[in-house]
């Protein structure tokens, strides 16, 4: 139990720090305006992003969060990633920019598989 409980901490706090932490210190900055440019979003879309994803962080890093919502939580961050995949592919043709996202919902996906194995075992 103590493995499943390392990683799921791990890839969790990767995610919330990447994911929450990150753009929620970066959303105003004007790099991050100009990547939402960039991919033909206007920018309130981005304030918005922003919001949804620190809320999906703390459903994720919060014990006390009901399961469905924890569910939801990890579904909108994998819907961010493919959505980020096919923007930077559709704007910027295919290269490593393109399948970073990709990335990074695989240590979401350990996550996923590690939150599921530590509520099993709790059952």
């Amino acid at each position: 139990m103590k493995k499943e409980k390392v990683f799921f901490w791990t890839a969790t706090i990767f995610i919330a720090l990447f994911e929450g932490l990150m753009p929620a210190l970066t959303w105003q900055s004007e790099l991050a305006k100009e990547g939402i440019r960039h991919l033909g979003y206007p920018e309130y879309f981005g304030n918005a992003l922003v919001v949804c994803k620190v809320l999906g962080v703390l459903a994720l890093i919060i014990p006390l969060v009901p399961k469905r919502v924890k569910e939801w939580a990890y579904a909108g961050f994998a819907f961010d990633f493919i959505f980020a995949t096919i923007s930077h592919g559709a704007v910027d043709g295919i290269n490593g920019q393109t399948f970073f996202p990709l990335i990074i919902l695989g240590i979401l996906a350990v996550s996923y598989i590690y939150y599921h194995k530590l509520n099993a075992e709790t059952k």
